[in-house]
């Protein structure tokens, strides 16, 4: 009946597009960046399809955002992804994979503590064991969530199992049991459930044997609910009123509604309830060849009815055959896409290491050529320093040189002063001699004329020049020996000469000194020059002082 399908389904929430599709768009810009957005239309689409019945392509949606939400441990979005997965294999009538998806998808609920959730796994699992007919774990779980929403105080969620538990009971002929969770349910029910609720509570009623209000009820239930037609339910109530004739033994209208039950309804499964119920009219009003006739169509609705199962099976393995294989192939994309991630982190590193090498080579370079710098400036340093210090050594030396010059220039100042004053005082002299010489009164006194021959004798004497040559010696130490070495053919007078020059006197005071007149000592000086070789356009003293 309409209320044993997955009335606790909700659509989920839209999730983030998976994985998969996302790398490929990673491999080419190195980026894992998928949203949730992207996942919420890759889901939207495996809903629809799933609502069209193409299962294979819905599932292979949900294989694909299952891998991104457990990839990235988004636990509504696995929730979710489950939920439709057990929806879509329960569609598919595959009970066994349906069950596992429901319980997966209740783990997460239990563990997140999403009670509606876990409420909507709670129904749809009892849902499965009611289908299999294992009606002792379809009550528990049946139980289990109408208690559980009764705790959380859940009113949306109390009513469907109530409801569910009432048909369990009604196929387990407990109607005593199954009237007080049905009377519960239509107290909370809404619209296409309510009317499901309703319809069991007729079934209650002729299990309880109310055959007349149970028809009644069906009539009035046809004429007054426009909805009946619409949800499927129009079978159920001729089932009903066909069951009530039946047990007035009115088999002619028994048979009428079964017929008007076996025209609303196509599917296998219920025709094999109104085959049987005719089968027991057509038997018990004796007319054996029709109960014959439709104990072979009863046959033949379970032929149908496994040919659909084996029909299922098939399609289901067929679909788990296809998603494995769109596994496999996502997982060879990923490995795929792994070892080009691997290889693009080893290139990544590989970079890394190069700048790091090549920046600690810089770094070397620079702390070499900081280095380098260091010591080129420390010995520029050191050698501006000696150059100071050089400089200073110089400048001393220089000084020295100069004060050293200066004082032999001061002796022969002192020197030629002498000589210029021994010369004036010999010139003094003779000329006294000479006029003593002219007065012969004077030469007569023979005491006067011993004086006048004393100082005669003085002027020829060359001690002065001695004492000269001997101060000049101490004043310009080696002086006279480099002259000799270099122009060994020079005569005493020649020396005394070029030592009057080397002490930077003028001609006329040379002339003087040697008691000769100005121009012999000129003409004395260019012989002297071109004895000792010197060039018309060398100065003789500059030649002298450079000796």
């Amino acid at each position: 009946m309409r209320h044993l399908k997955n009335i606790g389904y909700k659509r989920p929430q839209l999730l983030v597009l998976c994985f998969f599709l996302c790398m490929p768009l990673w491999a080419k810009n190195n980026n894992d960046n998928c949203t949730k957005a992207d996942c919420d239309s890759i889901i939207h689409k495996g809903i629809k399809n799933s609502e069209r019945g193409n299962y294979i392509k819905a599932l292979e949606y949900f294989t694909v955002a299952r891998e991104m939400a457990v990839k990235e441990k988004w636990d509504q979005e696995n929730y979710s992804i489950l939920f439709n997965m057990g929806f879509a294999y329960y569609s598919m009538f595959d009970d066994g994979e349906a069950l596992k998806y429901f319980f997966e998808a209740y783990n997460i609920a239990i563990m997140q503590k999403w009670t509606v959730k876990e409420l909507e796994c709670l129904n749809n699992i009892a849902n499965l064991y009611a289908r299999e007919k294992m009606y002792d774990k379809a009550i528990e779980y049946y139980t289990r969530s109408s208690e559980k929403a009764v705790d959380e105080n859940i009113e949306s969620h109390i009513g469907l199992p109530l409801m569910n538990l009432g048909y369990i009971y009604n196929r387990l002929d407990q109607p005593e049991k199954a009237r007080p969770y049905i009377l519960q349910s239509i107290k909370l029910l809404e619209n296409d459930f309510l009317l499901s609720a309703k319809v069991l509570l007729l079934e209650n009623d002729l299990l309880l044997g109310d055959v007349l209000k149970a028809r009644k009820g069906a009539w009035d239930m046809y004429n007054e609910e426009p909805n009946v037609t619409e949800n499927g339910l129009e079978m159920f109530l001729w089932i009903i009123i066909s069951r009530t004739y039946f047990k007035e033994h009115q088999y002619a209208q028994a048979v009428s509604y079964a017929q008007r039950a076996l025209n609303s309804g196509s599917d296998p499964e219920y025709k094999k309830i109104i085959f049987k119920l005719m089968a027991d009219i057509y038997e018990k009003s004796g007319s054996y060849h029709n109960a014959l006739r439709y104990k072979d169509s009863i046959f033949e609705a379970e032929r149908k009815l496994t040919e659909r199962k084996n029909g299922r099976m098939f399609e289901n393995n067929r679909v788990k055959f296809e998603i494995q294989n769109y596994k496999n192939q996502l997982y060879a994309k990923e490995e795929k896409l792994s070892a080009e991630r691997k290889t693009f982190y080893a290139i990544i590193v590989i970079i890394c290491a190069v700048v790091v090498i090549m920046i600690l080579v810089f770094r070397q370079k620079k702390i070499i050529a900081e280095r380098n710098r260091n010591i080129t400036e420390l010995n520029l340093e050191k050698e501006k320093n000696h150059n100071l210090e050089l400089e200073r050594k110089v400048t001393k030396a220089l000084l020295e040189q100069e004060r050293l010059n200066n004082e032999i220039e001061a002796k022969n100042r002192k020197i030629s002063a002498k000589a210029l004053y021994l010369s004036d005082r010999n010139e003094i002299i003779e000329e006294i001699v000479t006029y003593l010489s002219k007065r012969p009164k004077l030469v007569k006194d023979q005491i006067l004329a011993n004086h006048v021959n004393s100082l005669k004798a003085y002027l020829r004497a060359d001690k002065e020049w001695d004492n000269f040559i001997r101060h000049f010696e101490e004043v310009n130490q080696g002086f006279l020996s480099r002259l000799k070495e270099q122009h060994p053919d020079l005569t005493v007078n020649d020396i005394r000469f070029i030592a009057y020059i080397y002490m930077n006197l003028s001609v006329k005071e040379i002339a003087t000194i040697l008691n000769i007149t100005i121009v012999a000592a000129k003409k004395r000086k260019e012989r002297l020059a071109a004895k000792m070789e010197i060039s018309k356009e060398v100065d003789i003293y500059a030649y002298i002082s450079g000796v």
